[in-house]
């Protein structure tokens, strides 16, 4: 992936009007930090922001803010960055027309994680929640503010901040990611949005005493219960936002270690799981397990391969696609669905509100999802989820939470298996997730294989025992020392 990876603004924001190109040419190396064009850190405007902003205003108050940033952050930008603005009528079409349809890898592991239904398009989701929620993103030298009104130009400073310390990101550590998996995307995000978050914080300290700032007028983090009104979906907003609400305490964690020189080595080595965002004192040493997933279909069902382009769309083509769910997206799914009732802020800080950290997901160690498709009926999929633990109490706890989601579905229990270690469930009919499930626990693994009928279980995944994980660290008792959180109120980066 090129360093042209979008990240999507995560405050409100009213912003409108035109485009500003910027000089992308490059900055003189040899200036004094903290002078950006013909701009200083200090300097002051006698034009109210407030009024609104015209295209020169905007300009001056654009080079302002990246002085700033480098006095607070000790970095100077290279090169310009380029502020676009566009209605948000413009971003949603821009969107239908760039994503298509989901693959039915895609759908069916949102559908088997209980986040997106079987009758919802995975894409459809997706833009459904950004179209109607995110505010802007940062793209190759360039911030995209999304508006609803585009009569005058107005701009909310802590937007302005985060974008442009994305942009100083971009040019002195690069933003290309290691990880193609959820959970690891959520990981390396984590540390970039963590950081775009912890230096408007820093940044407003100046404010009043030091600087004269722009307005800021951002709202408060939606609570559990205001989060259930939005139109978009709650399960698929929390694992998108679990950047926003663990990454800024796990930068701070770092900054607290060894200040931002701390952070710039992080660039170097980003988190691995959303685990380590969430327990900030297993990053670095604590990396996540491989857990592999032998195949023990039938010939009536194929996983899912990767084929040449790894969309999933190959029917058995390649190796099995495989995908890593991690804990922050799982604490998200179990949240969604019920089965953990306390409220989102409990356990929460300023500087991350949002509190991730359960003990049904806190022990997690590693995970591998694999889907199947029917060699019968290509629109009929299952999967196999396996999930490895720190300790078998984890694996335990999180399965009896598992259960609890399923009950909390409509679920019935079967009597199919005949073990004390395995359950089967049935979803009936004409439920959003109707369908079998079947959860196996043994020592520090949970397998969870789903299908379209109880039949379909064994044809997909033959009971029976195997090794759980190859370890590439030997499991060890999981941390509990600290309930992280979140801060500010959109998405980024769709997963």
């Amino acid at each position: 992936m090129t360093r042209a990876r979008l990240f999507a603004v995560v405050a409100l924001v009213v912003l409108s009007g035109c485009t500003l190109p910027g000089d992308t040419t490059g900055f003189d190396t040899n200036r004094e930090l903290g002078h950006v064009g013909d701009y200083a850190h200090d300097d002051t405007f006698a034009f109210d922001a407030s009024d609104g902003l015209t295209r020169d205003q905007l300009e001056a108050v654009k080079y302002r803010t990246m002085a700033r940033i480098e006095v607070v952050r000790g970095l100077k930008f290279s090169r310009d960055v380029d502020l676009e603005v566009v209605s948000r009528d413009e971003y949603r079409a821009q969107r239908a027309a760039r994503n298509g349809n989901a693959s039915a890898f895609r759908n069916e592991l949102w559908r088997g994680t209980f986040v997106v239904d079987g009758e919802t398009d995975v894409s459809r989701a997706f833009d459904d929640l950004y179209g109607d929620s995110i505010q802007g993103y940062y793209i190759d030298d360039r911030i995209v503010i999304i508006t609803n009104n585009t009569d005058e130009i107005r701009i909310d400073r802590w937007t302005l901040v985060h974008e442009l310390t994305h942009a100083l990101q971009d040019q002195r550590f690069g933003i290309a990611r290691q990880s193609k998996t959820i959970d690891g995307l959520r990981a390396e995000n984590g540390l970039l949005e963590g950081e775009a978050n912890l230096v408007p914080e820093r940044y407003d300290r100046r404010c009043g005493d030091e600087w004269r700032c722009l307005p800021d007028h951002q709202t408060g983090t939606a609570s559990g219960e205001a989060l259930a009104d939005r139109p978009f979906n709650v399960g698929l907003f929390l694992s998108v936002y679990a950047p926003y609400a663990e990454g800024p305490p796990f930068v701070a964690d770092l900054y607290e270690r060894d200040g931002w020189a701390a952070v710039g080595r992080a660039h170097d080595a980003p988190p691995e799981s959303t685990a380590q965002l969430i327990h900030p004192d297993r990053y670095p040493e604590s990396e996540p397990v491989d857990v592999t997933i032998r195949d023990r279909s039938s010939d009536a069902w194929r996983p899912i391969g990767g084929g040449s382009n790894g969309d999933g769309s190959g029917h058995g083509a390649g190796e099995p696609q495989t995908e890593t769910i991690g804990e922050a997206t799982m604490f998200a799914t179990l949240w969604a669905n019920g089965v953990i009732d306390r409220p989102l802020t409990a356990g929460g800080t300023d500087l991350g509100p949002y509190n991730y950290s359960h003990p049904a997901t806190a022990g997690w160690a590693g995970d591998s999802f694999q889907v199947y498709r029917s060699t019968a009926n290509a629109n009929r999929t299952g999967h196999v989820w396996r999930l490895a633990w720190e300790k078998p109490a984890d694996a335990r706890e999180f399965a009896a939470a598992y259960r609890d989601l399923l009950e909390n579905r409509g679920a019935e229990p079967i009597d199919a298996a005949g073990t004390a270690e395995t359950d089967v469930y049935r979803i009936p009919d004409g439920e959003p997730f109707t369908g079998a499930y079947r959860v196996s626990v043994g020592g520090q693994t949970v397998e969870i294989v789903g299908a379209p009928s109880v039949d379909a279980l064994a044809a997909i995944h033959a009971a029976g025992g195997e090794p759980a994980a190859t370890a590439t660290r030997a499991l060890e008792p999981a941390s509990t020392s600290r309930a992280q959180t979140t801060a500010s109120a959109t998405p980024a980066t769709a997963g």
